[in-house]
């Protein structure tokens, strides 16, 4: 399909031969006859709503997404972020599908099929659809004609296996998002159902309205609550612990683990730099001699030799000054350079001439050779078909058969590559302005750590476990080694990551079955071996009384202030009183309406903001209980406007302000309060 190829990494050049499996996420049997004797808790990553979700049906959804992401990319080389993310993304659509669904089969909502082809092709498609790169034009703008090109292209009689399987590919590729859309849709007409229940009404609109239409201006005296001395506070054990009761519910957690770890990177040793300087001295001689360049190169070198033009902007950075200066010939070798651990050579191969840095290209599958008369002259005629595109194309992105060709043949031909049974042709549309360019053969090789190395490395690592069994050990032999030990909090079973070490799931993993203390073996994250040691372990389904105790002894100190200093300020019979009593000045807070955010310059204070507007004009308030102290307060203006409300207006207004939270809550409440066991952690 002409339009999966234009999102490809290789554009019209290269077709995808690797099939998707469906999203549909179907429920089937494992992998083979023996999973039977396999434990429940290793043939499913969770149960949602009581349905298990097998490890097969969640590895399939997993490779599909990805080969998703790969197309709409154009990458490849996927990290262990994107992986983690891909992997969350897959569970949230599963959570999505099962609780999302229960709710809406309950009340008889479903998406009809109607409705679902009105939303992937209609005259206005949803933005799912009109989003994806396959379905936009060189603006960037959706093009709907592009849609109904592709959608036809996924019924035609394939010419060839490969044909097939581009076929298929696209079949899959747009099942992926029609479903995408059924969810998503059926998301929608869900929460705007909600939104309906609950909207806003006539006595939401006129307290909405009052709220804005009373405006106060009023002085005020603040004392804050350091002013109170800790020595008049007294909190007890039993005060901390109502405290934590009452509020327990706000302290539910996940497990979690804290570890501290060291790292000894794996780096190459002196003897490796020695032996790679050997390597390259010893290949010089044959490499600035032989007349079979790639054979000595090719076996040996980081950077193969392919014939491969380079111009100034391409060209290894060490090389660009030698290989542009004026009067470089062929033949021409440097010395040998060392830079970033990476001793290096090169030679000219050709020089002295100019292509241009990119090509535009217009490229498709015929079956036949004899079919290439017929496609040249339609092409002519400017009839180019549904699965013909342009695109620009780097020499990087071209195999070097194409490549030959493509920047070497002249602007409006066509030539043909081999393609399983029959042909690729493709024609030259336009080619960038030439630029000097240079061949190059290089002669390269990182120093990286031997294998000798590596062991010697990893046998220091194993040291540090066998000879630190306890934290303290762990500790004391860190100092006297001067290693640095890195901490790691609230590792959930879930984190795929420990801090910024590459690849340390593992550690994750065995850290949920250690104990309080032990050190671990030896694991390999990246370019480090890593030693840990689990420093707590919490599994209760609620923090702590004492992982939460120096708060709750705050807001209790708060408390008790407050108390004291509404009690002495309670005495005041007037502002000025309050000021004398409080030892200090009267301040003025103007223009406040219940929908203020600040009172004055004392910041958010709610429970003040509240008191102002309730009092009538001149009144003296009680103390009142702030964030930053105990407030009195006397209202010196009080303007309630009388203009008439708009009741329809106010509506709306609050309509659209749910509009903004609630799909996202009322989904979020949904998974909340579903039957949901995570395994995932078991697997990946």
């Amino acid at each position: 399909m002409a339009s999966l190829q234009k999102i490809r990494e290789h554009g019209v050049l290269l077709l995808i031969i690797v099939g998707l499996a469906m999203i549909a996420f179907i429920m089937g049997d494992f992998i083979n006859s023996g999973s039977s004797f396999f434990h429940r808790a290793e043939q499913y990553v969770g149960t949602i709503e009581g349905e298990d979700i097998h490890i097969q049906d969640f590895e399939n959804a997993r490779e599909q997404l990805t080969e998703v992401y790969k197309i709409e990319t154009g990458r490849n080389d996927f990290d262990e972020d994107l992986q983690s993310n891909i992997n969350n993304q897959v569970w949230q659509l599963m959570v999505m599908q099962h609780t999302l669904g229960a709710q809406a089969e309950a009340i008889g909502m479903t998406v009809t099929d109607d409705e679902l082809a009105d939303k992937c092709f209609g005259e206005h498609p949803h933005q799912i659809i009109a989003q994806r790169p396959a379905f936009k034009d060189q603006s960037g703008q959706f093009n709907r004609v592009a849609l109904i090109q592709f959608l036809a292209g996924l019924d035609q009689a394939a010419q060839n296996p490969e044909q097939a399987s581009s076929i298929k590919q696209a079949q899959t590729y747009w099942m992926y998002w029609e479903n995408a859309v059924r969810l998503t849709w059926l998301q929608e007409k869900y929460t705007d159902l909600i939104q309906e229940l609950v909207g806003a009404n006539k006595l939401d609109a006129e307290q909405n309205a009052k709220a804005g239409q009373t405006i106060v201006d009023v002085e005020y005296v603040m004392q804050p609550y350091y002013s109170v001395p800790d020595s008049l506070v007294k909190i007890t054990n039993g005060d901390i612990r109502t405290r934590y009761n009452e509020k327990k519910e706000q302290y539910k957690q996940e497990p979690s683990r804290s570890l501290k770890y060291v790292a000894f990177d794996i780096k190459p040793s002196e003897q490796d730099f020695k032996d790679v300087e050997t390597w390259i001295n010893n290949l010089e001689n044959e490499f600035n001699t032989t007349e079979d360049v790639a054979a000595v190169v090719n076996p040996n070198s980081d950077i193969i030799y392919n014939g491969q033009n380079y111009s100034a902007e391409t060209v290894p950075a060490q090389f660009k000054d030698w290989a542009f200066a004026k009067g470089r010939k062929a033949g021409d070798v440097t010395g040998i350079l060392f830079e970033n651990d990476t001793y290096a050579a090169a030679r000219i191969m050709q020089t002295g001439y100019s292509l241009p840095d990119s090509v535009e290209l217009r490229g498709t599958i015929l079956a036949k050779e004899d079919q290439l008369d017929s496609l040249k002259a339609e092409w002519k005629k400017g009839n180019f078909g549904q699965s013909v595109e342009t695109q620009w194309v780097s020499e990087t992105m071209l195999s070097r058969e194409i490549a030959d060709k493509a920047f070497a043949g002249q602007k409006g031909s066509i030539f043909t590559v081999p393609y399983g049974t029959g042909i690729q042709a493709i024609q030259i549309v336009d080619k960038a302005a030439a630029t000097p360019k240079v061949k190059l053969a290089i002669l390269s090789r990182s120093v990286t750590p031997s294998s000798k190395t590596y062991a010697a490395l990893y046998n220091e690592a194993k040291q540090f476990v066998v000879n630190n069994q306890t934290e303290e050990s762990f500790n004391a032999a860190a100092e006297e080694a001067n290693i640095e030990v890195e901490s790691a909090f609230n590792l959930q079973k879930s984190t795929h990551k420990v801090n910024n070490l590459s690849q340390s799931r593992p550690i994750v993993r065995w850290a949920y079955k250690a104990k309080e203390g032990q050190v671990s073996d030896v694991f390999e994250c990246g370019s480090q071996f890593v030693v840990a040691v689990l420093t707590e372990a919490k599994d209760s389904e609620y923090r702590l009384i004492s992982d939460v105790q120096a708060e709750l002894r705050m807001e209790i100190l708060r408390d008790k202030r407050a108390e004291i200093l509404q009690k002495k300020l309670a005495e005041a019979t007037s502002l000025k009183e309050a000021a004398e009593i409080a030892d200090t000045e009267i301040k003025t807070a103007d223009g406040i309406t219940l929908n203020s955010y600040r009172f004055g310059d004392a910041g958010m204070e709610p429970a003040v903001i509240g008191a102002a507007v309730r009092l009538e004009q001149g009144e003296l308030s009680a103390p009142v209980k702030g964030m930053q102290g105990v407030y009195v307060l006397q209202s010196k203006n009080k303007n309630i406007a009388e203009a008439e409300i708009n009741i329809e207006q106010e509506i709306r207004q609050l309509n659209m302000r749910y509009s903004y939270s609630l799909p996202y809550q009322a989904v979020n409440l949904i998974e909340k309060e579903a039957d949901i066991i995570d395994n995932r952690s078991n697997f990946y």
